[in-house]
């Protein structure tokens, strides 16, 4: 009989897998909203192209909302002191450096006159990212969509999960295969820093207290990142090619000049040594591997069917 049980479950089981694998697809508005991607796409063009730092800071807030309870659009929730709601905004990794926030915002806004109540926050950022990694010349892949807003978000989980710039490489590792990455696939993701900037906060001590940086580049910085104070000072993650997405983070890290610790853990006589050779003679393969680690991020723990919202504003719960 227990047998007869197994066999009879079993399909239904591989039906229940199919099922929810399914239910995010790159179709996922086109009837209930056709022209939200040429809206999401126009906003981040002309974003882009105000700022181009912008596209930089758009894929950084989909990574920190991705790798904390998942892309439910958590990370975009304000705190609300009057019902003790804390947010994820105020995390160590957020404070005082995410932004992009007004971008959302205003996505959301033409959205909402579009297809009211249709299109999720989650799945704006998710085309958002997406979109500006392709204004900043790196690739393109599909938007897995369907996603829908959480009513909840984790400080606590925050500042747990989403990795720091102070990781080793054995720490690096395991963040990230914590949500299901390999180690290439980490090394790939790790090349988003090609564009950006980063705070004086997060790289003073590497450019003060570290000898596996070049003298030259640690010296140049330090006009901008004093030993103490000017904290949220700017410099470039990638000081070659700044604004484009490119190949050239893997060769700084070659040269010591990786500008966050956890860079320059990458090429520091360990096991992802040959990764960042690999990447930094073939732009198109690291091209590759990083639009599919995105596409693999973009689907960790996804909100779908009837679980939580469709947010009218992405700052607060309905």
């Amino acid at each position: 009989m227990a047998s007869n049980s197994f066999y009879i479950k079993l399909p239904l089981f591989l039906c229940l897998i199919g099922i929810v694998s399914a239910q995010l697809s790159s179709d996922f508005y086109s009837t209930t909203c056709p022209n939200v991607l040429s809206t999401i796409k126009t906003a981040i063009d002309s974003a882009v192209t105000n700022e181009a730092r912008m596209g930089a800071s758009l894929l950084r807030l989909h990574f920190h909302d991705c790798f904390v309870q998942g892309c439910d659009g958590s990370v975009l929730l304000d705190d609300d002191d009057t019902s003790n709601f804390h947010g994820e905004k105020n995390a160590l990794g957020n404070a005082n450096s995410l932004r992009g926030f007004d971008v959302i915002d205003s996505i959301k806004t033409q959205v909402e006159n579009l297809c009211p109540g249709v299109v999720s926050c989650a799945d704006i950022l998710s085309v958002a990212a997406r979109d500006s990694v392709v204004a900043l010349n790196g690739p393109s892949w599909t938007v897995q969509l369907g996603r829908r807003d959480s009513t909840t978000a984790s400080l606590t989980l925050a500042n747990s999960d989403l990795p720091n710039p102070n990781l080793n490489l054995s720490n690096l590792i395991t963040a990230f295969s914590n949500k299901g990455f390999s180690t290439q696939e980490m090394v790939a993701l790790s090349g988003s820093h090609t564009i950006g900037q980063s705070n004086c906060r997060f790289f003073r001590t590497r450019i003060y207290n570290e000898t596996n940086i070049d003298t030259t580049f640690a010296t140049s910085l330090k006009t901008n990142c004093p030993s103490a104070g000017g904290d949220n000072n700017l410099s470039p993650l990638d000081e070659t090619t700044p604004t484009t997405f490119d190949n050239a983070y893997f060769k700084n890290l070659q040269s010591q000049k990786g500008l966050l610790h956890s860079d320059q853990e990458l090429f520091n006589g360990g096991s992802t040594d040959s990764q960042v050779n690999a990447y930094s003679t073939d732009s198109s393969s690291f091209a590759t591997d990083f639009a599919n680690a995105m596409v693999k991020m973009g689907n960790l723990g996804p909100l779908t069917g009837s679980v939580g919202q469709i947010r009218t504003n992405c700052r607060k719960i309905n």
